[in-house]
């Protein structure tokens, strides 16, 4: 019962912490006058990532690296398989070729990295701190490549008439629910796995995962039904970049994350053949239709299967 209210805490806690996070971020830099495309691409982004963050570097100080690893690889196969799926679902996702390319090419190029990375059985802090260089680069890259499209994204949950004291207030209230969100979670996944003898990988690919990555889903949910499709696939595509480079290269930076042989052999490799599939299929079609939305979550049912079975 105890760890059921650790983990159920822990959840809420990120969820709630999020969405202030990224409320008080986004409402700080409107009221500082920071252009909306930075508020939409760096803050939003970054910010629906945070629970993901702050879960990865817990877990690795706490000597849990299978669950910082789990959280990663997880995250990026629940959006793929999961959000996106919910997503297709309320409304068919429909996106210009040269963007899923462009966009694509670097969420599977970032999942190649990861898998290089690590393919020796341990992401050390050198490659930390390339991959957070990667992310700075790509994060100015983008920033400067698509500014038509700060007018397309008015989901950011900001008001420039949101007092700048209240913002902050959000903004510091987010952070401490996401790290004491992420403590009980983490401290909750740890106890339930070695109660139950289940792995840190699978608590981490399963449970976690898709814990963290609830911010993403709601906001792809939203953009799908406000339909706006492309913020709901870049949210996506994005968010996997963030994940790989961003708080796999932060993780390691803080403490270098061993990575077992089973994540190394399947689940990485499944996360990069997911990520490749997902651009042939929308780069040819330019859509993701209800039917394919099914599709993506019955294999997403069809893995949490597989990782219970093997659990």
């Amino acid at each position: 019962m105890i760890l059921t209210l650790q983990i159920v805490g822990g959840l809420f806690g990120l969820l709630i912490g999020g969405e202030l996070l990224v409320r008080g971020a986004s409402a700080v830099a409107v009221r500082l006058g920071i252009s909306p495309l930075v508020v939409g691409v760096v803050i939003v982004g970054l910010g629906t990532s945070a629970p993901e963050l702050v879960t990865c570097v817990r877990a690795a100080l706490a000597g849990a690296p299978g669950i910082a690893v789990g959280n990663i690889v997880g995250s990026n196969i629940a959006n793929i398989l999961l959000i996106l799926g919910i997503a297709a679902l309320m409304r068919p996702i429909f996106t210009s070729r040269e963007v899923v390319i462009r966009d694509g090419s670097i969420v599977v190029i970032s999942a190649i990295a990861f898998a290089l990375a690590a393919a020796s059985g341990m992401i050390t802090r050198p490659i930390g701190g390339v991959f957070v260089a990667a992310l700075a680069v790509y994060l100015v890259w983008t920033v400067r490549r698509d500014r038509r499209s700060a007018a397309e994204f008015d989901d950011v949950p900001a008001s420039s008439g949101t007092p700048l004291a209240l913002s902050v207030v959000f903004l510091l209230a987010g952070l401490g629910l996401v790290i004491v969100g992420a403590e009980y979670l983490v401290q909750g996944a740890v106890a339930t796995a070695r109660h139950y003898n289940i792995s840190e990988e699978v608590i981490g690919l399963t449970l976690v995962a898709v814990g963290t990555s609830l911010p993403e889903l709601a906001t792809s949910v939203v953009a799908a039904l406000k339909r706006h499709s492309e913020i709901a696939l870049g949210n996506v595509l994005g968010s996997n970049v963030y994940n790989t480079i961003g708080i796999g290269g932060v993780t390691a930076l803080v403490q270098p994350v061993p990575v077992s042989g089973t994540m190394r052999t399947f689940d990485i490799p499944l996360m990069v053949a997911i990520s490749l599939i997902l651009v042939i299929v929308v780069a040819t079609g330019r859509r993701v239709t209800r039917w394919e939305g099914g599709v993506l979550l019955g294999l997403y049912a069809v893995y949490i299967a597989m990782q219970t079975q093997f659990a």
